[in-house]
């Protein structure tokens, strides 16, 4: 199978894209400015066509989606919270109309006959509204942040598409989840990072936000071995959470990647750290997706996060 992978070179991408090189797959990346997903070693690297892709721009979204293709992991976008928090404006042009303009060109060629791509769009769980139990697929939709809103326009965007043109579209929410590589915008890297300067400086407290928040945290290769597993099981037109079904306090995520860095540090609030408007329970139930793929988390959580503070010390 011949896949597109759009955010090849983004954290979530480059295990996708190695995942899919593993199960035999010929991989198109689609990729921002850099052009390559650096942290890819040689020989993967040079197993991918790289396609330059700019959302904003529709020529280049054009020049993308004019490759006819078996299937399409659509990655690339804004994701970082605090990132379209600063900026909703911006998210939404990524995420809600750059989705749009991709979809609209393979839905375009679908209706065409030139191709038959299955589209993998990779929302967020965060466009659920906030409920005290595992979330389910049939739950109702209610963001609460710019991303989240952004991301559920993505969707939109995508539905709307295969109702008018045909286009096979499976959408996947995926819970939190981190690992080697992932930069320290989000919560995990941005604990290990903290805490290993407080280790070298000798401080005894590390800021923090609001550690009472509950989070599912699921390991970025088990995530890409889910959007894999749903290019084979997935049905066009269904959700799919990605999920663990445990929820994990981010007071018990600051203590674990603590005592992997090898520091006692008491952690300190920062109300520049905390979220207005942040979901205090963001926990899923993936039984739909286990049913349609088998599909199931395999890497523990502790494993992750050992994973993902070497990676910071390397």
């Amino acid at each position: 199978m011949t896949v597109l992978v759009t955010g090849a070179n983004g954290f979530v991408g480059r295990w996708v894209v190695r995942a899919l090189l593993a199960a035999g797959h010929t991989v198109l990346g689609g990729s921002g400015p850099d052009g390559s997903a650096v942290t890819l070693d040689e020989a993967e690297r040079r197993q991918v066509e790289w396609m330059p892709l700019d959302l904003l721009d529709a020529e280049s979204v054009r020049r993308v989606a004019a490759r006819t293709v078996d299937a399409v992991v659509h990655l690339a976008g804004c994701a970082s919270g605090a990132q379209a928090l600063r900026d909703p404006g911006l998210a939404w042009e990524v995420n809600a109309a750059g989705t749009a303009r991709l979809v609209a060109e393979l839905g375009r060629r679908r209706a065409l006959g030139e191709c038959d791509p299955l589209v993998l769009l990779a929302s967020t769980a965060e466009v659920y509204a906030p409920l005290a139990r595992p979330l389910t697929e049939s739950d109702p939709a209610g963001p609460r942040s710019p991303y989240a809103a952004s991301k559920l326009g993505a969707e939109i965007a995508a539905g709307e598409t295969a109702r008018r043109t045909g286009l096979r579209v499976v959408i996947s929410r995926a819970f939190p989840h981190t690992g080697p590589g992932q930069d320290d915008r989000f919560v995990a890297p941005a604990f290990a990072r903290r805490l290993r300067a407080a280790k070298r400086a000798g401080a005894p407290a590390v800021k923090v936000g609001n550690l009472e928040v509950v989070r599912d945290f699921l390991d970025v290769r088990d995530v890409a071995a889910a959007y894999v597993a749903l290019l084979g099981g997935g049905a066009a037109g269904e959700t799919y959470n990605v999920a663990s079904g445990e929820g994990v306090a981010l007071r018990d995520l600051f203590d674990r990647i603590a005592a992997r860095v090898g520091v006692r540090a008491i952690p300190e609030a920062d109300a520049g750290l905390l979220r207005a408007a942040d979901l205090l329970y963001l926990v899923g139930d993936a039984s739909k997706l286990r049913a349609a793929t088998g599909w199931q988390p395999r890497i523990p959580l502790d494993d992750t996060l050992r994973d993902l503070v070497d990676a910071q010390a390397d």
